[in-house]
């Protein structure tokens, strides 16, 4: 297929993989440009990703494809709940490209999260927004996400 074709195949969501990684490095950029608690960092982005991709128990990247390229991803991290007495996800980041929204993607990557979290017997996720991100927040709302009364805290080390 030629890269002035058409979009003709569905999308399919897979695990990210090690070649992966410099397209995902762009999502990241792209999403940090926009939030106000982190500045693009490239380097600090790729040496994120390699963290997780090269150990699965950690967590998983997933990763949308349209005709061959990346158009969103989703970084799950695993933690343990001791409160539900079971394993739990953070949703840490959930991007889809700025020149593929509006297609549905970010919709179909969260309900493939929500069903590995199901399969695998995830008791929670967690995940933060922007606050000042109304839409964002809908956006998750939709799939039944709520505020926590937990106010998110942070160090940087």
């Amino acid at each position: 297929m030629s890269a002035t074709s058409e979009t003709t195949t569905k999308p399919v969501i897979t695990a990210a993989t090690a070649e992966d990684i410099p397209e995902l490095v762009t999502l990241l950029v792209d999403l940090f440009e926009v939030e106000a608690d982190f500045d693009p960092n490239p380097e600090a982005q790729l040496h994120g990703l390699q963290l997780l991709i090269g150990n699965p128990s950690r967590g998983r990247i997933f990763v949308m494809r349209q005709d061959g390229k990346i158009v969103a991803m989703a970084n799950l991290l695993f933690s343990v709940s001791t409160a539900l007495g079971g394993f739990a996800l953070i949703l840490e980041d959930l991007i889809v490209s700025p020149t593929s929204r509006g297609h549905g993607y970010g919709t179909e990557l969260v309900k493939y999260v929500l069903e590995f979290a199901r399969k695998k017997k995830f008791s929670r996720i967690t995940l933060l927004t922007d606050r000042l991100s109304v839409e964002s927040q809908r956006f998750f709302q939709r799939f039944g996400f709520k505020h926590s009364e937990m106010v998110p805290m942070r160090l940087i080390l």
